[in-house]
């Protein structure tokens, strides 16, 4: 790691203070935007075999450890050094995917910078263990990021690299039994230790981010060079504002650095994940793999997978209704979606995640305008079927032809009937005579349905579903 520390960060309209940040306004792009596409990759998906692969092939018993020491050879002889040269990415495509996710209605995209394996898929000015020296000899950050501004996305990058010193820690321990008992895992080897760290007794369980003061300088060098390079629109860090005043620097960095493309105002977006209302309103509050559970005053995030983080042959995948009614249930909330499509090693999706952006460009075209640019209504939700609040609780939801999710744009209100059935009329309690008077009521393809407005709620003929997921019934009300 390097010894000299430049703290120096772009001048702009914010200082480098909690109460400068909290003058940040979430600019509108991101309030229109909705939906990203994430790719959450890099040489951990070389074993095709999940997410923290590289920490957990020296947890002793693990399934990942297992499956290294069966395949790859043991820990101690075959580490993660040696299966970073295996990420080839040699099918890697940016346009080609890129495309597909436009298709899906992506209007972001999130590229991971680094992941917690001390590995950087740019070219690095301070960590040689990157994918332009080593494995793709490509700037994977650079491609996706030339592909996402070809289809007019704005581009966001992630880090996890806070979390990686203390998450790294268990290649220097040993196993406990078996023949290799006692023999030092590689991660010990001083001629490795730019990748592994020095950081034997850190764990995890000391804490997600290190009090180490050395690693946190280093951390800071490494995000200003990410910002320095791709000025990105949105940048995400895997856990809540890191390290105390080289995190605060870090944010107001990247602004300045936007507001001095952006005629003097800031339009880059920071994520992270503490919930603390006078710490995420520097920026986007992230809720990984959860939501709140009702409209939110402020703009906020889902960060979520299809399946698992990295790719994973075990894997189950979400079904299209499920992440359908996910993007809409957040759409709901105030909310936006930034959904991983795990690649393979070589940068090809597999035939079910191919197929499932497929379906989810089907949908679109009949209910997506609910969707872009929209803002919450006077309510979210109508109906008993909710998703549990709060990160890690995604199970799918039980969805009944009376639940619905309410957006509006320009004076139309657009009732999500989150799961669409062959009845022939529907039932809208929330827009009954004493709400809002209805003038019209359609649905794609079919911009006058007869419809009866009363005390009730309004009563709307419907046709035939046609395609998965929830389908947006559009309600012209008057004023």
């Amino acid at each position: 790691m390097d010894d000299t520390l430049n703290l120096t960060i772009a001048e702009g309209p914010f200082e480098p203070s909690m109460e400068s940040l909290r003058a940040f306004t979430c600019p509108q792009w991101f309030r229109d935007a909705k939906l990203a596409f994430w790719s959450h990759w890099g040489p951990q998906s070389v074993p095709m075999y999940g997410d923290w692969y590289a920490r957990n092939m020296y947890v002793e018993g693990s399934d990942q450890y297992r499956h290294h020491w069966r395949v790859y050879g043991h820990p101690s002889r075959h580490g993660y050094k040696d299966i970073v040269p295996h990420w080839k990415a040699e099918a890697f495509d940016p346009d080609g995917l890129m495309k597909l996710f436009v298709d899906a209605g992506a209007k972001y995209f999130l590229g991971q910078a680094m992941h917690h394996d001390n590995f950087d898929n740019f070219d690095s000015a301070h960590n040689r263990w990157n994918s332009v020296n080593i494995g793709p000899r490509k700037d994977i950050v650079k491609l996706w990021q030339q592909a996402a501004h070809k289809y007019g996305l704005k581009f966001g990058l992630t880090e996890h690299l806070g979390a990686s010193f203390n998450w790294f820690g268990h290649n220097k321990l040993a196993d406990k039994t078996g023949p290799y008992a006692g023999v030092q895992y590689d991660g010990a080897d001083p001629d490795y230790e730019d990748l592994y760290y020095k950081n034997e007794g850190y764990t995890l369980e000391t804490g997600w981010y290190t009090d180490n003061s050395e690693f946190q300088r280093h951390w800071f060098q490494r995000i200003k060079d990410v910002i320095d390079k791709y000025k990105p629109d949105l940048l995400y860090s895997d856990g809540g504002l890191p390290f105390g005043e080289y995190g605060v620097k870090i944010v107001a960095h990247l602004y300045n650095t936007s507001a001095a493309l952006n005629g003097g105002v800031n339009q880059a977006v920071y994520n992270q994940k503490d919930t603390n209302p006078d710490i995420y309103s520097i920026g986007v509050l992230d809720i990984e793999r959860g939501q709140l559970d009702d409209i939110a005053q402020h703009p906020w995030q889902t960060d979520t997978s299809v399946g698992d983080w990295f790719y994973n042959v075990r894997d189950t995948y979400k079904s299209v209704e499920q992440v359908l009614s996910t993007l809409v249930d957040i759409t709901s909330k105030n909310g936006c979606l930034a959904l991983n499509i795990p690649q393979k090693p070589d940068g090809t999706l597999d035939d079910e995640c191919t197929y499932l952006l497929q379906q989810m460009a089907r949908w679109m075209p009949a209910n997506g305008a609910g969707i872009f640019g929209s803002r919450p209504w006077r309510v979210a939700a109508e109906g008993t079927a909710a998703a549990e609040a709060g990160a890690f609780k995604e199970n799918a939801v039980k969805w009944s032809g009376q639940d619905f999710r309410f957006t509006q744009k320009d004076g139309e209100v657009y009732a999500y009937q989150m799961n669409p059935n062959d009845a022939p009329s529907v039932i809208i309690h929330s827009l009954g005579t004493t709400a809002e008077r209805v003038t019209r009521v359609g649905v794609h393809g079919n911009e006058n349905l007869a419809f009866t407005q009363t005390a009730e709620g309004l009563h709307v003929q419907l046709p035939a579903t046609v395609v998965a997921g929830p389908r947006a019934i559009t309600v012209c009300v008057e004023g």
